[in-house]
């Protein structure tokens, strides 16, 4: 199976990819929601059968790439522990 794993942030979707095992596993850097969802519908389209999201994309966000593959394949975004909450804000700060 192929997996992609989409990150939010500074990123250009077209330049900021990598990929492993002969791409059954890569890594996309998108800058927006709009990128994640062409990323997503040509993951998609390319045979991906998994993407899991970077915690910035958060429960709407994934909704919204999930969406943007016709629900065709699972989207699950990353998380953390409660306990961590403070930590996450400090380094996570805007």
């Amino acid at each position: 199976m192929k997996f992609a794993f989409l990150i939010m942030g500074d990123f250009h979707y077209a330049a900021d990819r990598a990929a492993i095992r002969d791409g059954a596993a890569q890594i996309v850097g998108v800058a927006n929601l709009e990128e994640a969802a062409a990323a997503a519908r040509a993951l998609c389209a390319e045979g991906a059968g998994c993407i899991e999201l970077c915690g910035a994309f958060g429960p709407e966000g994934a909704r919204a790439v999930a969406e943007a593959t016709g629900n065709r394949i699972p989207v699950g975004y990353i998380t953390h522990l409660p306990e961590q909450d403070a930590l996450y804000r400090a380094v996570f700060a805007e």
